[in-house]
């Protein structure tokens, strides 16, 4: 069965997925693209084919993972944008989102912001503990994009820390709430969770 490098819930935008499997197929190694896309939607593309050794998995060899999520500032949000942004026209104080997206960068325990799944647990009993290299919203014309890389992501982590940033640039929530947060280890104490549409899985470091 395939394994790919994490979850890509249903709406979510993968750049450049990873995805390993087992096969005793005579196809050679040069023919799979070609073949994988013939069978594929167009929606999804192989871009690439390579052989690795028995024990590289695509989630747990992973070292570093980038995530972007896009949210359209337009009062109007382009009708074929719309599949690929999380559109909020409405006021934010986007300099405080982006003092706040620091708080979160180092080692933490992210419960806070790990989605509640009673059939999984909490991450299937795994540490939730996670190290966050970089996170930064940035302005590229009329959309506010934030930027993330760590070691690993939680279920919903990107999407419930965009959900958290989006109360601090509302006022509800200060700067410095967010580690406050962070601290509690309480999902409930977090925002909601960011539409999916606005999230891509940009690349996955080995």
């Amino acid at each position: 069965m395939p394994q790919g490098s994490g979850r890509t819930d249903a709406g979510v935008h993968a750049l450049a997925q990873v995805a390993t499997f087992a096969t005793e197929s005579a196809i050679p190694i040069a023919n799979f693209q070609k073949a994988m896309n013939d069978l594929l939607p167009v929606s999804v593309r192989v871009l690439a084919v390579e052989e690795v050794e028995a024990e590289f998995h695509a989630r747990k060899s992973a070292k570093r993972k980038t995530y972007r999520y896009r949210i359209y500032r337009g009062g109007v949000c382009p009708p074929f944008l719309a599949r690929y942004v999380s559109h909020f026209p409405y006021p934010l104080d986007e300099a405080a989102m982006a003092r706040a997206a620091k708080q979160v960068e180092g080692e933490h325990d992210f419960t806070s912001f790990a989605a509640v799944d009673p059939e999984r647990g909490v991450e299937e009993g795994r540490s939730n503990v996670r190290t966050i290299f970089s996170s930064a919203w940035e302005r590229s014309g009329d959309e506010f994009v934030y930027s993330v890389q760590g070691s690993g992501f939680l279920h919903h982590m990107v999407r419930n820390l965009v959900g958290t940033f989006l109360l601090v640039g509302k006022g509800t929530l200060a700067v410095e709430d967010v580690g406050r947060i962070l601290d509690a280890c309480k999902r409930s104490e977090a925002g909601a969770t960011a539409p999916a549409s606005g999230l891509f899985l940009v690349n996955v470091e080995y």
